[in-house]
């Protein structure tokens, strides 16, 4: 199985490097040509009004959304989930996501960079910490997504089919735990 992590902007050499150390192999995926090597995909940290515009420019867009839309399984962190999502409270007009996670996202809700913040998580496989950093909210959840992690009242992590989306950037955590789940849910055997 390809894994493919989108490197068009953002956290993406971070994800590849946790996927390849779990022996995973790994694409970069910067055009059509590259998402037609992989059989799943993860969709990193950034800045995700950048993200949809490169997503747009470099012809990725529709034929993402196409392969999601027919079942490949994601992952999506902070930037990453807002392009997953199914609503963005406050993006910019010509901003798009890819409607394959039913939630509605506001962008940097926790604020600025300097609020940036770390919270230990209890995630499906175990504790975590999670690194938020200019981190999205979750404001409404869909009947059908799952919600795997709070931080307060917060949704943090929620999957929906084999969609996981996260707020915080796992990447960067130290913990390879939120992958290896990914991995599982991509291989068919949520664990």
């Amino acid at each position: 199985m390809n894994f493919g992590v989108l490197a068009l902007q953002g956290a993406f050499a971070a994800h590849a490097e946790v996927l390849r150390g779990l022996g995973e192999c790994v694409v970069e995926v910067r055009s059509p040509g590259d998402l037609d090597r992989v059989d799943a995909v993860v969709c990193p940290g950034g800045e995700s009004s950048t993200m949809s515009h490169l997503l747009v420019t470099s012809g990725l867009i529709d034929p993402l959304a196409e392969a999601l839309a027919g079942g490949m399984p994601a992952m999506g962190t902070c930037a990453g989930l807002i392009l997953l999502a199914t609503t963005i409270a406050d993006g910019r007009d010509d901003q798009r996501c890819l409607g394959v996670l039913d939630v509605s996202v506001r962008r940097n809700a926790y604020g600025r960079q300097r609020d940036s913040f770390e919270s230990d998580l209890a995630v499906p496989s175990g504790q975590m910490r999670g690194v938020f950093i200019r981190a999205p909210r979750i404001e409404r959840v869909g009947e059908s997504v799952e919600v795997l992690a709070t931080h307060g009242d917060d949704p943090v992590l929620v999957s929906q089919g084999n969609v996981l989306g996260a707020t915080f950037h796992p990447e960067i955590s130290g913990s390879a735990l939120l992958h290896e789940y990914f991995v599982s849910m991509a291989h068919g055997r949520k664990e």
